[in-house]
């Protein structure tokens, strides 16, 4: 009622059990995303050790997001229709299995199938995540949680990535996925014991049917944009990350042993702007702020991908930017998409979603596979062919984020 009278709004203040909820999703995503991520980089190790081509590394890469993709929409007749807390806990006890396969992985036939497992159990994890989070924060607090639960991205990159690399230079390829399931596994024990259950939404009505439910989310029409925005809000990651670190190397000129410090420093600073850009969101605005970093995402995408050489301080200065841009979409979207479901349609909703995410994913990473080339001296050639289709898709993304923004009441979106 102030927001609409004029007067600023209360700022509400997390408790300790939601700050106890806060850090465990958080922690969630970063072993999620770390598993995720991790895979890309043990390639130089993973390829020669198992005696494959750099075109069988690449399915065993993107097996993980087509199962994941498969496994989210299979998952969306259901996942209404449990305790939120026992449908994480199982989730949770798939992907540290899949994880578990990985670390004991012999060969590439193996991995191939460790992944597979891995992504079917882990891509449900992060729309069970978001689902928790939109039931136990209102509106006006949603910002600010998804602020902290993104910094698992930068967490993963700071500490996960070198650290991984660090175990698998040490010992072998599959020790940064026993790491994963050394953390992975004490943190399923806390919510077990200290999580509480997450099950109003039980409570009211729903379809008889899991199908139905999935038929009635999937095709109702007013999650028709939130769908659509949430595929091209993967579309730049998917097609700029995979290929950054060899633009780096090959296009800018910077030696290999640069791209740590690269990382460190974008991470670091990531961990700090993304609690700061969730505040912003929730004071000033969802879809202000997811205007301010599409503008930003936009001149940073065009200065990327169109560099020539350059020093490592500009490269450093010109990704942090980049990344701020990347964030300051990711969360406040999160943040007013969650508003569009009812809560017996949250979980499925967002399964959906982070299948259709994943699999935009995947098919933009192909795509960029595809329109890549690299000559004779290494350089990537079209890669600001890449930068042209991601600034296009953002602002797609723009204009279906202010008719979803349109859609939540005024006094809901702030």
């Amino acid at each position: 009622m102030n927001a609409i009278v004029g007067k600023p709004p209360v700022k509400l203040v997390f408790s300790g059990y939601q700050k106890f909820v806060v850090g465990i999703l958080a922690f969630l995503q970063f072993t999620i995303i770390l598993d995720f991520m991790i895979i890309s980089p043990l390639g130089a190790i993973v390829i020669p050790t198992l005696h494959i081509s750099p075109r069988q590394f690449g399915w065993a890469v993107s097996s993980y997001a087509f199962s994941a993709a498969l496994s989210g929409i299979s998952a969306a007749g259901f996942a209404d229709r449990f305790d939120r807390k026992r449908l994480l806990l199982f989730f949770y006890g798939g992907f540290i299995l899949g994880t578990a396969l990985c670390a004991l992985a012999p060969s590439y036939h193996f991995l191939l199938l460790a992944r597979i497992v891995t992504g079917l159990f882990g891509g449900v994890i992060g729309s069970v995540v978001l689902a928790i989070a939109t039931d136990l924060f209102p509106l006006e607090m949603r910002g600010r949680v998804m602020g902290f639960v993104q910094t698992a991205f930068a967490a993963a990159q700071v500490l996960g990535l070198p650290a991984g690399i660090y175990f698998a230079n040490l010992w072998s390829w599959h020790a940064p996925f026993a790491a994963i399931i050394a953390i992975a596994l004490p943190a399923s024990l806390v919510i077990m014991l200290y999580m509480k259950p997450v099950a109003a939404h039980l409570v009211l009505k729903q379809e008889h049917s899991p199908w139905q439910h999935l038929a009635k989310t999937l095709f109702e029409p007013k999650y028709t944009l939130a769908f659509a925005a949430t595929m091209l809000l993967a579309t730049g990651g998917y097609m700029l990350m995979p290929f950054g670190s060899a633009f780096i190397v090959n296009n800018i000129g910077l030696p290999l042993h640069s791209l740590p410090t690269i990382y460190l420093v974008t991470g670091l600073c990531t961990v700090f702007t993304g609690p700061m850009i969730g505040k912003a969101a929730d004071r000033f605005g969802k879809f202000q702020t997811f205007f301010f970093g599409t503008i930003v995402t936009l001149i940073m995408v065009a200065i990327w991908t169109n560099m020539g050489p350059a020093s490592l301080t500009v490269v450093i200065i010109i990704n942090v930017l980049l990344f701020v841009g990347i964030f300051s979409r990711m969360i406040p979207s999160q943040a007013l998409i969650s508003a569009i479901p009812e809560i017996t349609k949250r979980g499925s909703f967002n399964a959906i979603g982070a299948s259709l995410q994943q699999f935009s994913g995947g098919i933009a990473s192909m795509a960029a596979g595809m329109i890549i080339v690299q000559d004779s001296t290494g350089q990537l050639e079209r890669f600001n062919w890449l930068g042209y289709i991601v600034m296009t898709t953002a602002l797609i993304s723009l204009i279906l984020m202010y008719f979803i923004h349109r859609a939540v009441p005024e006094r809901l979106a702030r």
